[in-house]
């Protein structure tokens, strides 16, 4: 196919690509904080004011929040609790689960981070810095979202020059640190993206081939033509998606 949508001709912008990335992933930040009422859990007396009934102000001791162990005339007796600065008190500036992460992004500059990171894979000088594969950009195959089996799609993918590519992601290395103790003890390179217009089997097929991902052409984002936040992913189209792009002006 040599004629190309519009959405082929937009002017790469990185920063525009890493400001929709960033807005994606705070979405999916989860929830963080300390229980409401955590360190609180205790009876205690607060004595800290100047005139109240037995207060803790003249006797040389810090007016600290105490479980009361002993009362004898005026003075009171027990382990501070609750205050910080206390043993299994509460903490002063704990993180609150209700704070709010997400970084909004505008619709027209999240359309065009989109056009952005599209033009970025047709950029054979960022392309091949990310993956082993040197030819004409942009990939475009026939009939892509028909194959139903992964060693089809694995042959197809090799008859368009990819099998240096697919050598490449197959290789994983362990991760450092202490990420390899907590369900992700492995560091995974990222492939080729698959873009169809409809699923008729495509997805499935591509579920065992490690670091290859497939998309639907109405729902690419940032961050899936742009992983990291860097544009110039290497991505196979197929004839209907571009023709979808084109006919519905998806993403202007």
């Amino acid at each position: 196919m040599t004629d190309l949508p519009t959405q082929f001709n937009e002017r790469v912008r990185p920063d525009i690509v890493k400001r929709a990335n960033l807005s994606i992933k705070s979405k999916k930040r989860q929830d963080y904080g300390s229980e409401t009422d955590a360190g609180l859990k205790h009876v205690v007396r607060w004595r800290k004011r100047r005139r109240s009934y037995r207060s803790a102000k003249g006797k040389g001791r810090a007016r600290t929040p105490r479980k009361i162990r002993t009362a004898r005339g005026m003075q009171l007796f027990g382990e501070g609790a609750e205050a910080p600065n206390t043993r299994g008190g509460r903490r002063a500036h704990p993180p609150k689960a209700e704070k709010d992460f997400e970084e909004d992004i505008n619709e027209k500059e999240r359309r065009k981070a989109i056009r952005s990171a599209i033009t970025a894979t047709t950029k054979e000088e960022l392309v091949s810095e990310k993956h082993n594969y040197e030819g004409d950009l942009p990939l475009v195959e026939e009939g892509l979202s028909e194959i139903e089996k992964t060693q089809e799609l694995k042959e197809r993918l090799e008859e368009k020059g990819l099998e240096d590519e697919l050598d490449r992601i197959s290789q994983k290395k362990v991760r450092a640190g202490k990420g390899r103790n907590r369900g992700r003890k492995y560091v995974r390179k990222t492939g080729p993206l698959l873009v169809v217009a409809e699923d008729n089997g495509i997805f499935q097929a591509a579920n065992n081939l490690q670091g290859v991902d497939v998309s639907r052409v109405d729902q690419l984002n940032a961050e899936k033509l742009a992983p990291g936040a860097e544009p110039g992913r290497l991505v196979v189209w197929s004839e209907k998606s571009i023709e979808k792009l084109d006919e519905e002006g998806l993403y202007h």
